[in-house]
């Protein structure tokens, strides 16, 4: 009896420390060019860069100025925005900070500073022995719908407890220049993305040789999506402040699928802790539905790539309809590309029941030159082999990151 009530405490302990959201070491957000604290509309604060023990000693070979924006986009947040740092030659922040791997967020307001032609800015940027953006220009990768963006990358800090980033203009007229609006640094669980072994939950599509995603790496994040769902902020994470964009309009062809939603108590554990995902990415989901021909249709989502990288695919999966009672009740199989990365996927079976959520990896290889952009589609497909009771197939969650090449480099063209 003793020992029953020990087991039970056991189990309960470990679901309690599971249910905990992440409280990251390190949070620094630096406001560049500012010269006061600020909160942004996301209800977050910042401090300027601007007399911070971030900033070198600034001398003729380390030189910077400040500027604000010379126009500034109604729908643009003033913070971290409004104003930018410019290195008209190459500058280095030094943060002290603990060792591990953290979030680097980097962010640009594609504008003219202080009448400087956005056009002629170019520049690399880099940090844990990695070249994160080459001949980088805001101008040119600001999204069609929005001259203000975020770059996130993943990085890993040795045992120096020091991360250095480096701005470096890369061309050799006298106009060109670097700057950065706002920086953003948050730590992470270890075990998060960079595991450091091959995962038991990670699966190499279409090789044969095995790949570990380790603390050697740099991870650019490419895409995060609540699927069936809507957006999640940064303040509805779970402690590390990442955005979850709706799948809409990543959606391929005219099967849509059904969004059940369901407000029940994500069951965590130690396998998928409750820093993963935020609960309302597992309570909503997109199935293909009763009222399809499925066996006719994939359910799809496109993505468009780089050429010449490795990809970490993660799927979050969680099965939480009423009608699923068992094991080979829904089965199915995923596909990315042409590629089958999984089957057969039984989410009840693989979780260990309901409203358990769990996540699986996918390292996937887009072959081709460097420069090419590519289509990622990934694709579920009922798994009919095993007889299962419904013929049909669920997604909850898609993050995908781009690898480092082998030379350390995250860096494509500008598009």
């Amino acid at each position: 009896m003793g020992l029953i009530v020990i087991t039970l405490l056991l189990q309960l302990c470990s679901i309690l420390t599971a249910a905990i959201a992440y409280k990251p070491a390190d949070v620094i957000r630096l406001d560049c060019g500012a010269i006061d604290n600020s909160i942004s509309p996301d209800k977050r604060p910042w401090i300027p860069d601007t007399g911070s023990k971030f900033m070198p000693p600034l001398t003729s070979n380390n030189s910077s100025s400040v500027s604000k924006a010379d126009q500034q986009n109604p729908s643009v947040d003033q913070i971290p925005y409004l104003t930018a740092r410019i290195f008209p030659s190459q500058f280095t922040y030094t943060f002290p900070i603990s060792s591990g791997p953290k979030f680097l967020r980097l962010y640009f307001y594609s504008a003219n500073y202080s009448g400087r032609d956005i056009t002629k800015s170019f520049f690399n940027v880099s940090a844990a022995g990695h070249t994160l953006l080459g001949n980088f220009s805001v101008f040119l990768s600001a999204p069609a719908n929005s001259p203000s963006f975020v770059k996130e990358f993943v990085v890993h800090v040795g045992n120096s407890q020091t991360l250095d980033l480096t701005f470096t203009p890369t061309t050799s007229s006298v106009d060109s220049y670097a700057f950065i609006n706002g920086i953003e640094i948050v730590s992470m669980p270890d075990n998060l993305y960079l595991t450091g072994v091959n995962s038991p939950n990670t699966t190499l599509v279409g090789k044969k040789s095995s790949f570990i995603v380790d603390t050697s790496m740099a991870l650019e994040t490419l895409y995060r999506l609540n699927v069936g769902g809507q957006s999640i902020d940064v303040q509805n994470d779970t402690g590390m402040f990442r955005r979850w964009e709706n799948d809409n309009r990543y959606l391929k062809g005219n099967l849509l699928g059904k969004e059940p939603f369901l407000d029940f108590k994500v069951l965590y554990n130690n396998k998928t802790p409750a820093y993963t995902a935020p609960e309302y990415v597992y309570r909503t989901q997109r199935v293909m539905g009763p009222d399809q021909n499925n066996l006719q249709f994939n359910m799809s989502w496109i993505f468009s790539v780089d050429s010449g990288f490795n990809y970490l695919v993660r799927l979050h999966f969680c099965e939480f309809i009423i009608d699923i009672e068992g094991n080979n009740q829904r089965v199915f199989t995923v596909y990315i590309g042409d590629e089958i990365a999984d089957k057969p996927v039984d989410v009840f079976k693989r979780a260990g029941g309901k409203f358990i959520p769990v996540y699986n990896d996918y390292v996937v290889a887009v072959d081709g030159a460097i420069g090419r952009k590519r289509d990622m589609v990934i694709s579920l497909f009922p798994y009919i082999y095993s007889r299962p009771l419904f013929v049909d197939a669920l997604l909850n969650g898609v993050e995908i990151f781009r690898l480092n090449a082998s030379d350390g480099s995250l860096t494509v063209p500008n598009y």
